[in-house]
This record gives C-alpha cells, structure tokens and sequence, in this order.
C-alpha cells in the first residue's frame, strides 16, 4: 500500500499565541475524526490503512501534533485536561462542532482526557494499545507504569536540553535509518515484526519522525512528565462510549492495561486483537473507523439537543 501525503498541513494559534501542528487526511466534507499520535510522533503518524478508510468511509481526518512536536510550540500542561481545552480551540478554529477521537499508544490518555472533558461534543473515542495510569486511585501495575514514575521527575528538569540534543541524534542518524527500524523491530513480538514489514509503514515511521523533530522534540519527555503523576480526572467519570483494541502479546502495554480501564470506564468495549503487538491496530483503520462511525446518529441528535450547530465560529 503507498502512503500518500496530507491533503493540507497547517497550525491554529491558540489563546496565549501557542501554536498546534495538525495535518488533514480524506475529503474535506467528511465526518471529523481526529487522530492523536503516540509516543513518539507527529501528524504524519497515520498508517496508510488509515488514509484509504478515511476515504472510504467519508471521514475528515485531522492529526493533531502535541506540544514540543512539528510545528506546535513546546509548552508543559499541568495535567492532561489543559489538552482538551486547547483541543476545543482547535476544532472551532477549523469548524467543527462533534467529531470521533482516535487515540494511539501514548494519545491514549489524551483522547480519553477530551472524553472527559467534551462529552457534548464527541461521539465516540478509540484508544489503540493506549497507556493506562501510573499513580493513583485508579492505576494499572507492571507494563510502562514503573519505568513512567521513575522518569517523570527526571524529564520536569531535562525536557529542555534534552530537546536539541535529540534533534541532533535523529539527524546523525538519519542515513541509518531502515537499519535503526529493523533493530527496533527485532526487540519486538512477531505481529509488530509483521506491521514493519510493510514498506510503507516503516516509510510512515522514518519521515514522520524526520519531519516532526526538525524544529522540536519535547513532546515525548513531556507526555511523560504528565503520564507520571495522576492525570486529574476519573476514568469511572467518562460518559463518552469508549472503543478500546490492545494485542494480546504487547510487550510495552500490556493487554492487562486495556482491561483494567475497561472495567473502570462504563461504556468501554474492549477488543484483544490475538498474537498482535503494540502497534496491531495500525491494521485495523477500518474496523476501527466503522465502530466511531455507528455513533454518529446519536451524535447528530445530541449536538442538536444540545443547540451545537453544524459548524463552530473560529474564537
């Protein structure tokens, strides 16, 4: 399958003059969805699955960059909620008034903290291999968690120097990189082995990173920082139907972590996708898109109740 480019790439500026990287994939009238990418990553991490189920099923698909990545501004939230809010910014700048969220590895407490935080606005959210809480009432044991607590307080003081100093690895490293992938891939179970196999997904993974890192590269020591310390709202609080896929032989976030926030999020439905790794929902684009989908009736009468007409005034 050929990855193809964005249809546009452009940035929102926010309230305070922050600014947030995005990318658009799929017709320009179609349904909004938007895609958080994981850890590490920019807004060109979208599998080609993706690109075509995006056309496919009528879907506008906007990749959003976090902080410290491609062209958003470096900035440090105080917990996960301070996302939604400039998330909210975000959609009524480029008008959309409800809309799916897609959640890969660490954009999983992301999309989950706009659940929470925007529920008269999303339809549905799916979270792909997503982290699980690390500290907390409410946290998950063994997988990441512990390597999270531990570097957290590190990554508060180094984000910052650490940032240039990564740019400069990825550019030393650059004419090595189809070999950097292929040991990567090596210290992964075989259902990852198999998704690096394709061509286009390791092309995905290269020139995202490549691209994404040329002007920062904090966004992943500060999806840490928040990842480490409570992410200051109840899974048990989310209202939102919650779409959850984890691969049974995850070997960085375990499939005991999907369970353990099923069971605490009341419209969770999980699915353990059989001797698939970290990234085997990379291959599920639409499976995945069809379940957001089945929502969006109910999602056009909430929005109405809720006097959310069919497009928002840029703030």
């Amino acid at each position: 399958m050929t990855l193809r480019p964005p249809r546009l790439e452009g940035t929102v500026v926010l309230e305070d003059d922050r600014h947030l990287g995005y990318a658009e994939y799929g017709p320009t009238t179609g349904r909004p969805m938007l895609w958080f990418h994981g850890t590490p990553g920019a807004r060109r991490q979208i599998p080609p699955e993706a690109h075509e189920a995006a056309h496919e099923r009528d879907v506008r698909l906007i990749a959003v960059e976090r902080p410290g990545i491609g062209a958003s501004t470096p900035h440090r939230y105080a917990s996960l909620l301070e996302w939604a809010a400039d998330i909210e910014w975000l959609c009524n700048a480029l008008g959309v008034s409800h809309f799916a969220v897609v959640g890969l590895s660490g954009g999983g407490p992301y999309a989950l903290a706009c659940a929470h935080e925007l529920a008269g606005r999303i339809v549905a959210v799916a979270v792909l291999g997503g982290v699980a809480p690390a500290v907390g009432p409410e946290a998950a044991l063994g997988g990441t968690s512990t390597l999270t607590r531990w570097f957290s307080p590190i990554f508060a003081y180094t984000h910052k120097p650490l940032d240039p100093i990564m740019r400069n690895l990825v550019r030393v490293l650059e004419p090595f990189a189809d070999r950097a992938v292929d040991l990567f891939a090596s210290m992964m179970p075989p259902g990852d082995q198999r998704v690096f196999a394709d061509p286009a997904i390791r092309q995905m993974f290269q020139e995202d990173l490549l691209r994404g890192s040329r002007r920062h590269m904090q966004a992943a020591f500060l999806d840490a920082i928040l990842f480490g310390r409570e992410w200051g709202f109840s899974l048990e609080a989310i209202r939102v139907p919650i779409h959850m896929w984890y691969g049974d032989a995850d070997n960085i976030v375990p499939v005991a972590h999907g369970e353990h926030m099923a069971a605490k999020i009341p419209q969770a439905t999980l699915r353990v996708r059989a001797e698939e790794g970290h990234l085997g929902g990379l291959g599920a684009s639409h499976e995945i898109f069809d379940a957001l989908l089945d929502h969006w009736p109910e999602a056009d009468e909430a929005c109405t109740d809720a006097g959310i007409g069919s497009s928002s005034d840029t703030r």
